[in-house]
């Protein structure tokens, strides 16, 4: 017999509109959806909290922080992968994308064995059903690497992979076009400015012997696939035409309002950090998310690096920016689903999977109180 729930007394966040209702759950998808208070015995009562779909976030970098909790101190991976699910979770993430980084550029040699752990470690976790929300891979492929290509190929069809973002962190472009922050946050991790003159010299010189055949190599892997193919840190209009041209359809986190724009007139869709959203603007100096929204050059968020920014940033922006609540829930739920391919996620109506997320405003701070995904409470 299929187990059946019933969630009453919600304000239910649709896709045209939210009303005060009634959810009813069966197995794993939303059997019916209906106005009003329910009666019937068993029927849980939500207090009239915000019902929302389950939040899909197609890229973090939680895996890291959880692998690394101090610079000296690396943590057992499978244990920090759990940790990392869990607290995706618990802010109402129940579809999940690792973003893992292919390729070393100096930032971090340890990024590679987070890469190749973490692909192991969801290939036993996820077969042994443990995991809260659903996981998938999404390869940040940084371009001028010279061993980018080499990791790639072992995971290009590995069935959990839905997207692949490619990645320029080489000085001079991109998030580090401004030498001199590149040469501080380089200060910052103990080199000499002899040593950050030589790095900044070999990177650049290796960016202009294999971004090009590198690019290419990548591309033509991809070609006819149904991964998602994304750019990253995007800055000038002439990149987003390079990048429409290739048959990328997505930019993540373009840094300026004016590859923000060319993107959306080249029909690509365009992500945004959530941080940048709650922290009011970018960390690191970049375009403001909130410009983007106002714009009307942003169509989803993702995590990066907080994965409760998310919700929080879906309510700010219902409140600030003038879009409706159902609106913003979209940016981080039925629009990132569709960017990757998901079509049984993402809102609430009947037929589609039950991922659910209950959520209570403490003034105007949303806070997550439970988490259902494919029908089973995992919060």
């Amino acid at each position: 017999m299929t187990h059946e729930t019933v969630l009453t007394n919600a304000i239910l966040v649709l896709p045209e509109e939210a009303i005060a209702g009634t959810l009813v759950v069966r197995g794993d998808t939303i059997a019916a959806v209906e106005p009003g208070r329910a009666q019937i015995p068993g029927a849980l009562d939500m207090d009239g909290d915000y019902l929302i779909p389950g939040v899909v976030d197609v890229h973090t970098d939680n895996l890291e922080r959880q692998v690394q909790p101090r610079s000296m101190a690396r943590w057992p991976s499978r244990s920090a992968m759990v940790a990392h699910d869990a607290q995706c979770a618990a802010a109402g993430v129940t579809t999940v994308f690792d973003a893992l980084c292919l390729g070393d550029l100096g930032f971090d040699k340890e990024r590679i064995r987070t890469f190749q752990d973490g692909v192991a470690d969801l290939d036993v976790l996820t077969e042994s059903g443990l995991l809260k929300s659903d996981h998938f891979l999404h390869l940040r492929c940084e371009v001028p690497a010279s061993d980018m290509l080499a990791l790639f190929e072992p995971v290009a069809d590995h069935p959990l992979v839905r997207m692949v973002s490619l990645m320029d962190h080489s000085p001079g472009v991109g998030q580090y076009a401004n030498l001199e922050f590149y040469r501080d946050l380089r200060r910052r991790g103990g080199l000499d400015e002899a040593t950050i003159d030589r790095r900044i010299a070999e990177l650049q010189d290796q960016r202009a012997r294999l971004r090009g055949p590198n690019r290419r190599t990548l591309l033509d892997r991809l070609r006819g696939s149904t991964v998602a193919l994304a750019s990253h840190d995007d800055r000038t209009p002439e990149e987003i035409a390079e990048n429409a041209a290739d048959g990328i359809r997505i930019s993540e986190f373009p840094v300026t309002m004016e590859a923000a724009r060319a993107a959306k007139a080249a029909g690509m869709q365009v992500i945004a950090g959530a941080p940048n959203i709650v922290r009011g603007g970018s960390h690191s100096g970049n375009v403001a998310a909130a410009d983007l929204l106002r714009a009307g050059a942003v169509d989803a968020y993702a995590s990066d690096y907080v994965p409760p920014a998310l919700v929080e940033a879906a309510f700010q922006s219902a409140r600030e920016a003038h879009i409706t609540l159902p609106q913003a829930v979209a940016m981080v739920t039925e629009t990132p689903a569709r960017m990757a391919g998901l079509t049984d996620r993402g809102r609430i109506a009947r037929g589609w999977r039950a991922d659910l997320v209950r959520v209570r405003l403490h003034q105007t701070l949303p806070i997550v109180r439970q988490v259902w995904r494919a029908g089973e409470r995992v919060i």
